[in-house]
């Protein structure tokens, strides 16, 4: 019931637009980027909401909370059908907890800062730069797989063999009886030579609290950050792990060309005449 957004970033590969404001309130038509990941987590009925930010963002903290000076004017104007799309209902009763990760020290640092708020549960983690459309959403994938294999759910998908050294990479075995499910048996960050395979970790985890245990004393590597995907690599030696190949278009919204290929896409099969 708990989704956690890392949102500390910078943003650099969008300069200047995110100087001073967030890449992740950039615009997708007409809902910046962020809303349509939050969007996925509470359609897949996610309840809380944690996001792993910086002082920066703060327009993200804006964005979820009520404008009454906004709501006010737009009643007076007699454009109440706006209403619902600035205060959404579907958010009505989603708690929203932000927590400061005052350096950016990786993902896996990112989501070791929402450890004291997810208690005995798993949680999901989205990567608001990956925009992935479908229905059933990815994130709903995801956790019908874990709600299956009752294990850690990593969300993949197929990429060139040219472009594994820009991901996380699993190599593993699918599981007879699920034709998306693979049993992992290594992952590697960004290889630049002899990836195990083309299967790529996308921005999309349900992770047990057991991975929090592998975070704590986990040393800095690729990027001199901590990486999400060296916790994963010491789980598989202990317990479980799965990665499943989700249905669904994905558009990499943290780079340029992913960014507008997002919005032509949206435009051209999603927007009224």
């Amino acid at each position: 019931t708990k989704a956690v957004f890392p949102v500390a970033g910078l943003g650099t590969r969008f300069l200047p637009a995110t100087k001073a404001i967030p890449k992740e309130m950039l615009p997708v038509i007409d809902k910046p980027l962020i809303e349509y990941a939050v969007e996925e987590a509470v359609l897949a009925g996610i309840k809380e909401i944690i996001f792993i930010t910086s002082h920066t963002k703060r327009a993200i903290e804006d964005h979820f909370d009520q404008n009454f000076e906004l709501e006010e004017k737009l009643l007076n104007s007699g454009k109440d059908d706006y209403l619902e799309k600035i205060n959404r209902t579907i958010f009505q009763d989603v708690k929203f907890t932000y927590v400061r990760q005052k350096n950016q020290r990786g993902l896996g640092d990112a989501i070791l800062h929402a450890e004291h708020l997810i208690q005995d549960e798993a949680f999901a983690v989205l990567l608001a730069d990956d925009l992935i459309l479908n229905d059933p959403s990815c994130t709903s994938q995801l956790i019908s797989a874990f709600e299956k294999n009752h294990c850690s759910v990593i969300g993949v998908n197929e990429v060139p063999q040219e472009q594994t050294s820009k991901y996380g990479v699993i190599s593993g075995n699918k599981v007879d009886h699920e034709k998306a499910t693979f049993l992992l048996n290594d992952i590697v960050e960004k290889p630049q030579n002899n990836p195990p395979s083309n299967l790529a970790v996308v921005g999309r985890y349900v992770l047990t609290k057991s991975v929090f245990g592998y975070l704590q004393n986990l040393a800095p590597s690729v990027g001199n950050e901590v990486q999400l995907t060296d916790a994963i690599k010491l789980m598989i030696q202990d317990e479980t792990v799965v990665g499943y190949l989700y249905e669904g278009q994905k558009f990499d919204c943290g780079s340029r060309h992913g960014y507008v290929n997002a919005i032509k896409y949206l435009a051209d099969n999603l927007l009224d005449d």
